[in-house]
């Protein structure tokens, strides 16, 4: 099978259901989409109650392991909102006609999102032509596949001469420590283990330079905001009121515990994490910077890329339209 195809697998089936199809029926409680592993503010408004309170409805949480799962949890209606999911797979669905809509930026991570190559190889960004042929470990469709794909092109390594196996980070972790894989890319908890075992080739920093930006949204179906847009007003509101609160450093020591509790971390990887984190404003988001205009740009490069790498088929002429900042609006 190959990379495209398995790629595609992924959204192929679910990308045909419309978004009045996935919300049939509606729904008498919300369910949201997150990551474990992934610490972040809103999570101690999700074990504190904060959410179910604002919205006045009992919020029920699933976690993913990649942002591909999220849009197929989405289409089917199992799920109406994703928090943190990232945007290649938001844009590997929407391109594939999944109708989906950014709704906010849950946080920028350049330094947490990362490919690591195994330390026996001895290889770094000098002598990276020395990957040619080598098997890597890359959950397709996500951000660490974007930024994979990126890192190879600057390198001039072809990823056709790749063995590219399509792993969840907490797989890809476990194949590089075991010998299994030769590079391995990923974020959060994993990214960290998979240091262990190896070296990245560029930093966050150097990644910006070549315009790599990392990001995750709060994504939804087009029809579940169109129709429920007081809730998502009221869902981001509680989100930015936590972030607002984690931006207090007096109020950081009796979050965290209930932060990494809640995403299966210790206190100290889960500060670690976060430490590597920015969690834009309300303002901030609504700024040319990021959804003003930027991110929709963002998210056509990331799509071309992926046509050029024979990933998807084809990119859309144009995101704007997946990016709905209403609700945000509604809460500035």
């Amino acid at each position: 099978m190959t990379l495209k195809t398995k790629l595609m697998s992924a959204v192929a089936g679910v990308a045909m259901l419309s978004g009045a199809q996935a919300m049939a029926g509606g729904h008498s409680t919300l369910t949201v989409g997150y990551f474990l592993e992934w610490p972040m503010p809103f999570q101690f408004a999700k074990a504190e109650g904060m959410y179910d309170e604002a919205l006045g409805t009992e919020v029920k949480w699933v976690s993913f392991d990649t942002g591909t799962a999220m849009s197929a949890a989405m289409a089917s209606g199992d799920v109406q909102l994703s928090v943190s999911q990232g945007i290649p797979p938001f844009v590997v669905a929407t391109s594939a006609g999944q109708d989906l809509q950014v709704v906010d930026v849950a946080v920028s991570y350049s330094d947490n999102d990362n490919c690591v190559v195994a330390s026996a190889l001895e290889i770094d960004k000098d002598s990276a032509a020395e990957l040619a042929g080598k098997k890597v470990a890359v959950p397709l469709g996500t951000a660490a596949h974007y930024g994979f794909l990126k890192q190879m092109g600057h390198f001039g390594v072809d990823v056709a001469g790749l063995i590219v196996v399509d792993m969840a980070p907490a797989e890809g972790q476990a194949a590089l420590a075991q010998g299994s894989v030769d590079m391995a890319c990923g974020w959060g908890g994993a990214l960290k283990r998979m240091k262990e075992s190896g070296n990245i080739l560029l930093t966050g920093a150097e990644k910006m330079e070549l315009g790599i930006l990392v990001f995750d949204a709060t994504t939804a179906p087009t029809s579940y905001v169109a129709e429920n847009s007081d809730m998502v007003a009221k869902f981001l509101k509680v989100t930015a009121d936590a972030n607002a609160m984690w931006a207090d450093e007096a109020m950081q020591s009796k979050m965290l515990p209930v932060i990494a509790k809640d995403a299966g971390m210790s206190e100290a990887d889960a500060a670690s994490s976060l430490s590597t984190f920015v969690f834009p404003t309300v303002e901030e988001q609504l700024g040319n910077a990021w959804l003003g205009g930027t991110a929709q740009d963002f998210m056509k490069g990331v799509a071309d890329v992926f046509v050029n790498a024979k990933s998807i088929d084809a990119a859309k002429e144009s995101y704007a339209d997946n990016v709905n900042t209403g609700p945000l609006e509604a809460i500035k």
